[in-house]
């Protein structure tokens, strides 16, 4: 089974802003946009690709 991990990453980037950390917060979701707008990313196959789930977030956390 593959999974989109972009849900649980971005929760950790709303839990960051929560905290009062919001540099961190942002810094995730600029990641998550980074690779959703690349033409070359990985993307799973919810959102018409072939990658893992840990291909996914191995792009986006390379992003950070």
């Amino acid at each position: 089974m593959i999974a989109n991990p972009i849900g649980q990453i971005w929760s950790g980037s709303m839990m960051l802003d929560h905290l009062g950390y919001p540099e961190a917060g942002k810094a995730i979701f600029d990641a998550i946009e980074k690779v959703l707008v690349s033409p070359r990313a990985p993307m799973t196959l919810d959102l018409g690709g072939t990658a893992k789930t840990d291909e996914l977030g191995a792009a986006i956390a390379a992003q950070i």
